[in-house]
């Protein structure tokens, strides 16, 4: 076991990986087996399995595996020749076997010596019970008379497709290889490296292009010159030179033609082949469904078996393509989905037959494509989830007000089993209700930059739909520009993209919003969360993607919708840690670098932005109609006060709206949008300082600049109105100068 064989691995490691093969074929097939014990295909590829386990233990000299693998193998010729029937516990003694072969697979080789030594006798005792348990069939066989041929029965459709599935998977297990994640992470940056300096020809051609121009602009200059100058005295030689000059011109523009047109071609094949490369590079990452659910059947068989239930589990899209990353990190949220749905969701038999239920419960893991995401669903047919177990629960963790909890929708209530320790299971088991909820689904979900809907319905089951994209390292991406820069938003939560004219926007409480088919989708101004220096009111049509996460939806409003593309995917520099609003970065066919949105973050960061009341509008609206210019409200109980500054005002381009004292106000300053609040201090029914304050506690208001303008010049009424919140304090003499004027641009800026 000492000998090395390709690339310098030794015969024990080449033999252990063989063996990892061979033993995914078994688990896999055996539990098919169990299904379908009349399948004939799926014994011929088990029996190919253990003899190719026997035939390489041999080569390596481990005489236990070849003990085992040998009574396997006979086990299996015996019931294809229908000498022994395959019953549970034959199915159980090959699972045994197929466990020893598992364990010693995973074994560090470097150890898997010393184990095998161990396990000696266990594979030895192992080997003779299987030829025991099929001798006994034999003998048993004998001493009976002959067994009238047993009447046809109808195959089930659904059983014979996934065995089918099953053998077509096992067939073709050993055309695999086995490349390191390493060489295949720098092959593909190989290839985008490719792909990204060949599109930098186009302005190469480019540039050929407009040469070719200029010189064709130069010979007809040239031409010019010589018609002006023939039959005029230019000296001697001067019609030749130009003729000579034109020629030359010529003979260059036809070389440089021919030129562009080879490096045209050159370009064009270029890029055909570098998107080649690139897509190839891109698919080789890919793994179908199947290779990482392969040990699901044989975990829910046994768990059920465990809890007295009869669980079926029936996988769909075997064969969609997943990234090998998220494959591997499904794995954990499946299990757990699936263990979940076995201990909680599939009734006991005797339950099922109380409900009018088949006895066999069905569990279905499917995994398809849509919309340019991985969905991945979890189903079962059991009692459901018990909402009114969950109102209760949220209730005794002072989560919510008995009353409030009582008006949660089915949704919501599923929502809170994704917080942390929430769990609803009356029982600590081994197998479930250790206070570990779907939290951790949740976190795991998360962290691959998906989302998690739940749906129940009682007594007909639960559904569980993961949402993921197609690729960690590459992503489907719409690309949109913001400020003049450009940003990768992920397709798979992008909702729909609209284009909003300004007229459409309304306002609510400070906030903006559109109706569009019977709801309404707040308006976020995307410059603002990006912390781009970008505000002004848009004249045209603006383009909004609508995003949303489990319960909110808003619309970002952005400059400019560019194009949908793949991006290979970068990380950022560990060294900025966690930069608000951005998941990671790419780089653009061009070589410019682009940021990728976190979604998720920018929910959170639009949700604060709400709640302080510092949301930017998108445009200035009054009602439903568009205004272009900046918004006062004039405050005084005074006519001529309230005439002398609307007309001040005006004439320097502003909007004025007046009001007559501060109950008008204060009405005025909560139904419509205003840039600026101008207000006089002693007023009936609430007067000047009253209005302030009350704007200034407002979380939806207090960002509006307020001016006073008052008879009052005393340094103690001053201070009150400042220490009341207003922005500025002028006393009415102010009027007949600068000082006014100037205060309101200091404030607000030009109308």
């Amino acid at each position: 076991m000492t000998g090395h064989g390709l690339s310098g691995m030794s015969l024990l490691a080449l033999f252990l990986q063989e063996l990892e093969t061979h033993t995914a074929v078994l688990n896999q097939g055996v539990v098919a087996l169990e299904q379908d014990p009349d399948a004939p295909h799926m014994m011929e590829s088990l029996m190919r399995a253990a003899h190719s386990i026997k035939g390489a233990a041999s080569i390596v000299g481990i005489s236990s595996v070849v003990e085992l693998a040998h009574a396997v193998e006979d086990g299996f010729v015996a019931a294809q020749n229908r000498e022994v029937q395959i019953e549970p516990g034959l199915i159980d003694i090959f699972l045994k076997a197929v466990d020893l072969f598992q364990t010693l697979a995973r074994i560090p080789e470097e150890e898997a010596t010393d184990h095998l030594t161990a396990q000696t006798q266990v594979f030895a005792q192992l080997a003779q019970k299987i030829r025991a348990a099929v001798a006994a069939q034999l003998a048993a066989a004998k001493t009976q008379p002959p067994a009238r041929a047993p009447a046809p029965t109808t195959p089930d459709p659904d059983k014979s497709a996934d065995t089918k599935k099953a053998v077509d998977e096992v067939t073709t297990a050993k055309r695999d290889i086995r490349i390191t994640a390493k060489n295949l992470d720098r092959l593909l940056g190989y290839a985008s490296e490719i792909l990204v300096e060949t599109r930098r020809l186009a302005p190469f051609a480019d540039a050929l292009l407009q040469f070719n121009k200029r010189q064709g602009r130069l010979i007809k200059i040239l031409e010019d010159l010589r018609a002006s100058v023939e039959g005029k005295e230019a000296g001697p030689n001067a019609d030749q030179l130009a003729q000579e000059a034109i020629l030359h011109a010529r003979t260059e523009q036809d070389r440089i033609t021919t030129s562009l047109l080879d490096f045209e071609m050159l370009a064009r094949r270029l890029d055909e082949t570098s998107n080649r490369l690139y897509s190839q590079a891109l698919s080789s990452r890919m793994l179908s469904f199947s290779v990482g659910v392969q040990g699901f059947p044989r975990m829910v068989r046994d768990l059920a078996r465990e809890l007295g239930k009869n669980v079926r589990l029936k996988i769909v899209g075997k064969d969609t393509e997943v990234d090998r990353d998220i494959l591997a990190r499904l794995e954990a949220p499946l299990n757990h989905l699936l263990r979940n749905a076995i201990d909680h969701g599939i009734e006991p038999p005797e339950e099922r037959f109380d409900a009018d239920k088949p006895p066999e419960g069905v569990l279905r893991l499917e995994a398809s494509h849509h919309a340019g995401m991985l969905v991945v669903t979890v189903a079962d047919d059991g009692r459901g989830i018990n909402l009114e177990r969950v109102r209760r629960k949220i209730v005794d963790r002072n989560l919510l007000a008995a009353d409030t909890a009582a008006l949660l929708t089915d949704a919501e209530l599923l929502e809170f089993l994704l917080l942390p320790d929430f769990s609803t299971a009356v029982a600590v088991t081994r197998i479930s209700g250790r206070g570990v909820g779907l939290d951790v689904v949740h976190t795991m979900i998360q962290e691959l930059r998906g989302q998690i809907f739940m749906e129940s319905r009682p007594g007909e089951g639960t559904t569980v739909r993961l949402k993921l994209p197609l690729s960690l390292s590459v992503l489907h991406v719409l690309m949109v520009e913001v400020g003049g820069e450009a940003f990768a938003l992920p397709l798979h939560r992008v909702d729909r993209i609209l284009s909003a004219q300004p007229s459409m926007i309304q306002s609510l409480e400070n906030r903006q919003f559109i109706h569009v088919d019977g709801q309404n989708i707040a308006l976020v101004p995307a410059a603002q969360l990006l912390g781009l220096d970008k505000n002004g009111d848009p004249k045209s049509a603006i383009p909004v993607v609508v995003i949303s996460n489990q319960s909110t939806q808003f619309g970002l409003a952005v400059d400019r919708l560019l194009d949908e593309r793949d991006l290979a995917v970068r990380p950022l520099d560990p060294r900025l840690g966690k930069v608000q609003d951005i998941s990671a970065t790419a780089v653009l066919e061009d070589g410019t670098p682009t940021l990728i949105v976190d979604v998720d973050d920018l929910v959170r960061s639009v949700d604060k932005l709400l709640s302080d009341g510092g949301l930017k509008k998108i445009v200035r609206t009054v009602g439903q109609a568009t205004r272009l210019h900046k918004r006062l409200l004039v405050v005084d109980d005074s006519i001529t006060v309230r005439e002398m500054l609307r007309q001040l005002l005006e004439n320097q381009g502003y909007e004025v709206r007046t009001a007559v004292d501060g109950v008008d106000g204060w009405n005025a300053v909560r139904a419509e949008d205003f840039d600026l609040v101008i207000s006089d201090v002693d007023m009936p029914r609430m007067n000047g300082i009253e209005l302030v304050t009350q704007i200034k506690q407002n979380s939806k208001l207090n960002k509006i600049p307020v001016m006073i303008v008052s008879y009052k010049d005393r340094e103690e009424d001053r201070r009150r109105g400042l220490d009341a919140g207003a922005d500025y304090y002028l006393t009415k003499s102010s009027f007949h100068d600068e000082t006014f004027l100037s205060a309101v641009v200091d404030l607000i800026g030009e109308a």
